[in-house]
């Protein structure tokens, strides 16, 4: 990376096991069956990414920045409907693009902490005094803002590492304005924060569990809740006698995207425990279960089921607004009203 100053240790040759991503909405009769779009996408860009796997890619790309390696592979990408293209160094680190083009710069830091949540009904779990190991995940505006040049990951480490130190092996309750420590709450606090010394910043995530967290947008809050799904599947719009059509199975990773006002009083828009109990009927239908035999799917492939979940569970938990279903790590469909709402990293 010569374009960083001397004494840099990027300058030096150095490696990455990079991760690329692209979210696109594949029009009917693009892949060779219906249901068939997870695998032929992942063909797609693996024939793409071919020239930079086990390659100097200085040799292939001037300045191969992970924004740059991000346009690179976005202009070879003869897809329908890209809304988003990814490339993580790391995954720790990464840009995101969306469909103009626009690139985001994010990264993950970690905080270990105490809480208890004072407003909770008694005898609910998190009233009582306990810890996380808590992520959370900044992003910017890798386009200028205020500065002559972009946002870097040593420019998000600077404005961190104040707010590191002030949160790690602390009581989150005992912090100035964080008497009531909930997700939410916490990711806000974070943006109050960060924003006057980082004004390309555009959200932050906050992971209380590894299977759970909020963000904030500086107006919008919402919240995840993971969940994973040993399930057998046969696609029945497959070819006959293609791997696809036999019975096989996953250990899917299903996550709902929630969004709702905050409650003033608790401090959350949906409580964790409560979601995870209403989805439970939908839950049973899906773990440990020959999906293809479930009446009202229209397929066993993700689209199918991520659309399935999505009108299931909306009737019980209107705050629902984007499903997300993996069969193997980063292979996987969305279903969402509003695109614009925001993706975690894979």
């Amino acid at each position: 990376m010569a374009l960083l100053p001397d004494g840099d240790r990027r300058r030096n040759l150095h490696g990455h096991g990079f991760r690329a991503s692209v979210f696109a909405e594949l029009p009917d009769g693009w892949a060779p069956f219906p249901g068939g779009e997870v695998p032929a996408l992942q063909g797609h860009m693996q024939q793409v990414l071919e020239p930079l796997n086990y390659a100097l890619l200085n040799q292939v790309i001037d300045q191969p920045t992970d924004e740059n390696i991000a346009r690179w592979v976005r202009k070879r990408l003869a897809l329908p409907g890209i809304h988003r293209l990814a490339v993580q160094s790391t995954a720790n680190q990464g840009v995101d693009l969306d469909r103009d083009g626009m690139a985001q710069v994010w990264r993950r830091y970690h905080f270990q902490a105490a809480h208890r949540l004072p407003n909770v009904p008694m005898g609910h779990k998190c009233g009582r005094m306990h810890g996380h190991g808590f992520q959370a995940i900044v992003h910017a505006n890798q386009t200028p803002g205020s500065r002559p040049l972009g946002i870097d990951y040593d420019q998000l480490d600077e404005v961190w590492e104040p707010l590191h130190n002030t949160l790690n092996h602390t009581c989150l309750n005992d912090m100035d304005g964080l008497s009531n420590p909930t997700s939410e709450l916490i990711s806000s606090w974070l943006w109050a924060r960060l924003k006057p010394t980082l004004p390309e910043l555009s959200r932050i995530d906050v992971f209380e569990t590894a299977s759970s967290g909020a963000n904030f947008d500086g107006r919008d809050y919402g919240i995840w809740k993971d969940f994973t799904l040993d399930s057998a599947v046969q696609l029945q719009r497959a070819p006959a006698g293609s791997r696809e059509s036999a019975i096989h199975g996953h250990t899917f990773r299903l996550r709902l995207h929630l969004c709702a006002p905050i409650d003033t009083v608790m401090g959350w828009t949906v409580d964790f425990g409560d979601v995870k109990t209403i989805f439970e009927p939908v839950f049973r239908r899906l773990d440990h279960q020959p999906l293809h035999e479930i009446a009202e799917l229209r397929d066993a492939d993700t689209a199918s089921i991520a659309e399935w979940i999505y009108r299931t569970t909306k009737v019980s938990l209107p705050q629902l607004v984007r499903v997300e279903l993996f069969e193997t790590q980063g292979c996987g469909s969305v279903v969402t009203e509003n695109l614009m709402i925001a993706a975690l990293p894979v």
